[in-house]
């Protein structure tokens, strides 16, 4: 993946988003952390991988990896935040779970600890375990890249309608 045309194309919707809505001055942080989470808990949903008690299919394919780039969107901007946006690629590469569910966790506890120590290596392995998860869900990095592109049109139009 082009990791530096997604950070550009983010740097620019998150500066616009927060021109919007007066957010220049504020730490924000926490918040996409959060909304990380939420975006993660949404996914998962989409896939039902963890509704043992069901018999519903997972979400069309479609919907999950549109699901799967608002995890990418937070991701990136948390990036920013931190400094890391020069982020060239990716070196660090994960061992992926064993099942869906195990690689959902791992990006809950890794999200986590990033949280806690804003620090580059946990933020490389927080990139690195939810573009396992991407993968574990069958997208390669095309797949996620052209997502990433289109969804991003869609948050700038969604602004532009007063979302």
């Amino acid at each position: 993946m082009n990791y530096q045309q997604l950070f550009q194309m983010q740097k620019g919707l998150d500066s616009h988003i927060e021109s919007n809505h007066g957010l220049q001055d504020e730490d924000l942080f926490e918040r996409k952390v959060l909304a990380l989470l939420v975006e993660l808990g949404e996914l998962a949903n989409e896939t039902r991988c963890f509704k043992f008690w069901s018999l519903k299919p997972s979400s069309p394919q479609e919907t999950v990896l549109e699901e799967y780039v608002d995890g990418i969107h937070f991701i990136l901007s948390l990036g920013i935040e931190c400094g890391f946006d020069e982020l060239k690629e990716n070196a660090v590469s994960l061992e992926k779970a064993e099942s869906v569910n195990g690689q959902f966790l791992s990006v809950y506890d890794l999200t986590g600890k990033f949280r806690t120590s804003r620090s580059l290596s946990d933020y490389q392995n927080l990139l690195s375990a939810y573009i396992n998860l991407g993968e574990t869900l069958g997208f390669n990095p095309s797949d996620i890249e052209k997502a990433y592109l289109d969804k991003n049109e869609v948050n700038y139009k969604r602004q532009a309608e007063g979302y």
